[in-house]
């Protein structure tokens, strides 16, 4: 009967021995102890015949037939069986090691020590008794008995043999004997393995969780920041890092002219700010996902708060070579200059000159960026420049006019004399200083172009000159006008001479005249002129040199000095008929004289040429002591025939 019957006999929850599990299970510790001890040594003993130095296995038959002997004792007890017991130790090596094996293994002891109490049957008495119990039970070490157990069934092959006198039930543990180690080894290899697998599996578990905890504040491999290799660092590390990168800050400042100085961050207190944003960039990994960072490099940028002084920037700029005084010049304007009979522009010159405040905003925004390098030569606006650029709208006008005026060419008509005004007489009225810059001054350039008009009219103006005159009789003399001749209109030629001037006209024409003569040139009468001889008391009136008309005449009074005939070039101021002349205007009103004439026709104020009829002779010396008030008087059909012949403009020349 195998123990697994046994215990299915029992009641349930009964032990089958008086007192209790307690009782039981001290009863089977002192069984055991005793047992093993006992076994132990004759095992132990036994042990010492299978040594693996020697080749077989020699044993007496009657050590077999004793060692069959006891084996039948064994089996005659009903209770505990060997196949039961190598069931149990299959059962054993097949299963894991964990608590229900080790349970399972203790029942079987306390249903075999209660299958003992419970049939009372005297155990043999053996002087020498091989142990009952299997081996893994006795032997801790399963090598020694797996070695044992192989050497025991070659040497049980052959006592089997030689007893055929022994029963079928005797052989059967033999067989079962043989098998066991086999299947054993099997489990054991498996049993192993497993082991094995899970044992890496669990380590393979714990080394990825723990490495997975490492990177649980800290970057993975291969992660970059602002270009500082952040791999394994924490998010404080990085910041240190950085913190020591912006330590060693310092910008250089190149300017003209000289060489770059460099402002260390130390002397402005340069330091790194945190914004969070590493450790906000650190909280986004998954630490379970370190395994990528062994392949996966990733690079991320996030903004670099710095601070620093500002006073100490300003007084660090101001301690520059290049904002230092004797190493600053002023800056030139750029100007027209006239070049190779054209006007051009000469560039400004810029200067060394800083605009510190300029240069600060330019030095701050560039420190503020984190900016190692900054050149004030890319930025203009940090030097004092010139005012007037070469790109100056005012300039570039300038330079318009300019060029205007050499291209100006104004010819003067004279008759037959010319007169030109081009650029190369323009440019001299245009102001330049020492360095060849166009100096505009419009009131100096206005009064160039008037100063030119009155040379003009010194030139070429008749008007109060004196002039040769041949008389009909023959005498040679000078007459003077302040009324005939040829007179510029000196202002409105300048306006105009100016405007042509500016729009770089190129014309030929004649100037502007107050007043003109018959003909050009020093003796501008022409051949069409009234001749009147104050002397001779006769006049003459010619047209184009031919005389067509002659009469004498009584001029002023010469006793008087108010009445007598102004001599001069004088023009008909206008004629009218009839019409009333008039003296002097009284104190009562009345006139010194009222006379009525049929013809009047004027030309020097009050004078001019009329009918007489209160006389009776004209010519001879009569203007001597009974001349007119200083008028040509002349007899009524004459002054009729003259009334009808005379011309605007036709110059009457009086002279004595």
């Amino acid at each position: 009967m195998s123990n697994g019957e046994n215990r299915r006999k029992l009641p349930e929850g009964d032990t089958g021995v008086p007192g209790g599990n307690a009782d039981i299970e001290a009863k089977i510790n002192a069984a055991m102890d005793k047992i093993i001890a006992d076994t132990e040594d004759d095992e132990l003993d036994d042990l010492g015949d299978y040594d693996d130095s020697v080749p077989e296995y020699e044993e007496t038959y009657e050590d077999q037939h004793e060692y069959e002997e006891a084996e039948e004792e064994y089996e005659a007890e009903d209770e505990y069986e060997s196949t039961d017991t190598y069931e149990s130790e299959d059962e054993y090596d097949s299963e894991e090691y964990d608590d229900d094996s080790d349970e399972e293994y203790e029942n079987v002891d306390d249903e075999y020590e209660d299958a003992e109490e419970y049939e009372e049957e005297p155990q043999p008495v053996r002087t020498k008794r091989k142990s009952a119990r299997p081996g893994p039970v006795v032997y801790v070490p399963i090598d020694d008995y797996e070695e044992q157990s192989q050497q025991n069934v070659q040497q049980r092959t052959v006592p089997q043999k030689k007893a055929s006198s022994q029963s079928t039930t005797s052989r059967e543990p033999v067989q079962q004997e043989t098998e066991v180690p086999k299947k054993k080894g099997k489990h054991k290899g498996l049993r192993i393995f497993g082991l094995i697998i899970l044992m890496v599996l669990v380590l393979g578990g714990c080394a990825y969780g723990a490495v997975s905890y490492y990177f649980a504040d800290r970057f993975f491999e291969g992660t970059w920041i602002n270009g500082v290799d952040c791999s394994q660092m924490t998010a404080y590390e990085v910041e240190d890092a950085f913190k020591q990168k912006f330590q060693s800050y310092s910008i250089e400042v190149s300017s003209r002219n000289l060489a770059a100085q460099s402002i260390s961050g130390q002397d402005i207190s340069y330091q790194y700010l945190s914004t969070g944003e590493v450790l906000a960039l650190l909280k986004q990994q998954k630490p379970y996902e370190w395994i990528r960072g062994l392949y996966e490099q990733k690079s991320y940028t996030v903004s670099e708060n710095t601070g620093y002084n500002k006073t100490q920037l300003q007084e660090q700029l101001k301690a520059l070579e290049c904002a230092k005084a004797e190493n600053q010049t002023e800056p030139e304007n750029a100007y027209v200059a006239y070049q190779d009979g054209q006007f051009v522009i000469v560039p400004e010159t810029e200067g060394s000159k800083l605009d510190i405040k300029a240069a600060y905003q330019v030095l701050n925004e560039a420190v503020s960026e984190g900016k190692t390098s900054i050149d004030f030569n890319d930025t203009p606006e940090a030097y004092v420049s010139a005012d007037v650029r070469s790109d100056s709208p005012e300039l570039q006008s300038a330079l318009e006019a300019c060029n205007n005026y050499t291209k100006a060419s104004i010819t003067y008509t004279f008759g037959t004399q010319t007169t030109t005004l081009n650029g190369d007489t323009i440019k001299d009225w245009l102001q330049f200083d020492e360095k060849g810059q166009l100096i505009w001054d419009d009131n100096s350039f206005q009064q160039h172009v008037a100063d030119y008009v009155a040379q003009l009219a010194a030139t070429y103006d008749t008007v109060g000159t004196e002039r040769e005159f041949q008389a009909t009789s023959g005498r040679t003399v000078y007459v003077s006008s302040s009324v005939y001749g040829w007179k510029i209109d000196q202002a409105a030629e300048a306006a105009q001479l100016s405007q042509e001037i500016q729009s770089g006209t190129q014309t030929s024409r004649e100037p502007i005249y107050a007043q003109t003569a018959n003909s050009y040139g020093v003796n501008d009468l022409g051949d069409t002129y009234i001749e009147v001889d104050l002397s001779e008391q006769h006049m003459y009136y010619y047209q184009n040199g031919a005389d067509i008309f002659e009469s004498d005449f009584v001029s002023g009074n010469m006793s008087y000095a108010d009445r007598q005939t102004h001599s001069g070039i004088f023009t008909l101021y206008y004629k009218k008929s009839p019409d009333v002349l008039r003296g002097a205007q009284k104190a009562d009103g009345t006139y010194e004289y009222e006379q009525k004439v049929e013809y009047w026709m004027p030309f020097d104020g009050g004078i001019g040429f009329h009918d007489a009829t209160w006389r009776d002779e004209f010519g001879g010396d009569i203007y001597l002591t009974n001349g007119s008030h200083g008028c040509i008087n002349l007899p009524p059909e004459n002054a009729a025939v003259l009334y009808d012949l005379i011309q605007y403009g036709v110059p009457i020349v009086c002279f004595y």
